[in-house]
C-alpha cells in the first residue's frame, strides 16, 4: 500500500481584497444621507434599519372593488389619536364637534335657535306667529271671527229666504216650471229677483196665483242662466222657505237637508199661532197669525219678493229655539 502524503500550511492566510466601494454617485448618496441623519432631519421611516430590528412588510392593498381601490390601514391619517390609527369609514370632523374630537354620524347640521346641548331639532315645524309658549303652533282650529265675544260659539252660516213663482207648461198646463225666482237676506234685503223664461211653451200663465203675465217674457232670462246664478247664491247657506221643496223641484236642484229650513215643517210656528202641529198651515195665514200682515192679496196675485220676506220673519221668531232643538236631535235635520 503506498504512503498517503497529506500538504498542510499552517501560515495566516492571505487577506481577501475588498470590494470596491462602489460608483460615484452611490458614494455621493451615502455622503448625503450621513449628513441627514446627523441634522436629524430624516423621518423615522427614512433612517436605516438598525442591527437585529427587522423591517415591517408592506401592507397589501385591498382589491378594486367597481373601478375604487379600497383603502389602506397604513400611514397616519390626518386629525388621529395619539396611538397613530386612523379613523376607518368615518366622515370628516366638523363643525361643533365634541371635546373628543369624535365627528358626528348622520347627525342634521344645527339649526339656528338650537338648545345650549348642540342638538338640532328633528322635524320640529316652524314656529308661527301667535303660537303659544311652547312653540307649537295650532292646528286647524277655525279662524275668530272679528269683534265676536270671547268664548262666543263660532258665527252660523248665512241665511237667506228664496220663493219661487209657477207657470204651466206641458199637455193642459199642468206641468210647473219657473217664471219667477226671488232671494232676500237675513235683513229682508233682495239678493235675487228675475223672471225666468221657461224651456217648453207656456200654457197657462197662473196669473190669479202666481202674478206673472206675457209681457214679463220679454225681459225674462233663460231657465239655464237663471239656474246658475241662483244655485251660486244658495251655495254653503242655510236656505228658509215655506214648502221649499216645490221651489227646489222647479229649479231642478237638491239643497242639503242640513241647510234647509221649511217653515212649512216647524211645529213651533203651528203651536204659537194655535194651529195643530201636524198639519201644513199656508203661508198667508201663518203671517197673519204670528206677524198681523196681509199678504197675497189683491188681485195681481202674489209676489215671490213679498213671500220671501214673510217667511224669514216666521223663522226668525222661532230661530234659537228650533236651532237648539236641531242640535239636540239631528236626525230631524
Amino acid at each position: 500500500m503506498d504512503d498517503l502524503i497529506l500538504n498542510v500550511d499552517f501560515g495566516a492566510p492571505e487577506p481577501r481584497p475588498q470590494k470596491e466601494p462602489g460608483n460615484r454617485k452611490h458614494q455621493r448618496f451615502v455622503r448625503r444621507r450621513r449628513e441627514l441623519e446627523r441634522r436629524g432631519v430624516l423621518r423615522q421611516k427614512q433612517l436605516p434599519a438598525k442591527p437585529g430590528q427587522r423591517s415591517r412588510p408592506k401592507p397589501r392593498r385591498c382589491p378594486k372593488e367597481n373601478g375604487t381601490t379600497g383603502a389602506t390601514t397604513t400611514g397616519k391619517a390626518r386629525g388621529a389619536g395619539a396611538g397613530g390609527a386612523p379613523p376607518v369609514s368615518q366622515p370628516q370632523k366638523g363643525r361643533g364637534a365634541g371635546a373628543g374630537g369624535a365627528p358626528p354620524v348622520s347627525q342634521p347640521r344645527k339649526a339656528p335657535g338650537a338648545g345650549a346641548g348642540g342638538a338640532a331639532p328633528v322635524s320640529q315645524p316652524r314656529k308661527g306667529r301667535g303660537a303659544g309658549a311652547g312653540g307649537v303652533p295650532p292646528v286647524s282650529q277655525p279662524r275668530k271671527a272679528r269683534g265676536a265675544a270671547p268664548g262666543a260659539p263660532p258665527v252660523p252660516p248665512k241665511l237667506v229666504a228664496m220663493d219661487c213663482e209657477m207657470v204651466g207648461t206641458g199637455p193642459g198646463g199642468r206641468t210647473s216650471a219657473l217664471a219667477r225666482c226671488s232671494i232676500v237676506s237675513y235683513g229682508g234685503d233682495v239678493m235675487y229677483d228675475r223672471y225666468v223664461r221657461p224651456e217648453a211653451p207656456i200654457v197657462d200663465y197662473r196669473t190669479r196665483w202666481s202674478g206673472i203675465r206675457r209681457q214679463h217674457m220679454d225681459s225674462a232670462v233663460p231657465f239655464r242662466r237663471a239656474q246658475r246664478e241662483v244655485l251660486r247664491l244658495l251655495a254653503g247657506k242655510v236656505v228658509v222657505g215655506h214648502a221649499i221643496h216645490n221651489d227646489f223641484k222647479a229649479l231642478r236642484y237638491c239643497h242639503p237637508r242640513a241647510l234647509t229650513r221649511d217653515t212649512a215643517q216647524i211645529p213651533l210656528l203651528n203651536r204659537r199661532a194655535g194651529f195643530p202641529e201636524n198639519v201644513a198651515v199656508s203661508l198667508k195665514r201663518l203671517t197673519k197669525a204670528l206677524l198681523n200682515q196681509d199678504i197675497q192679496v189683491g188681485k195681481s196675485g202674489h209676489s215671490s219678493v213679498e213671500d220671501a220676506r214673510a217667511t224669514m220673519e216666521l223663522y226668525k221668531l222661532v230661530e234659537d229655539e228650533w236651532e237648539q232643538h236641531l242640535q239636540q236631535n239631528p236626525e230631524q235635520k
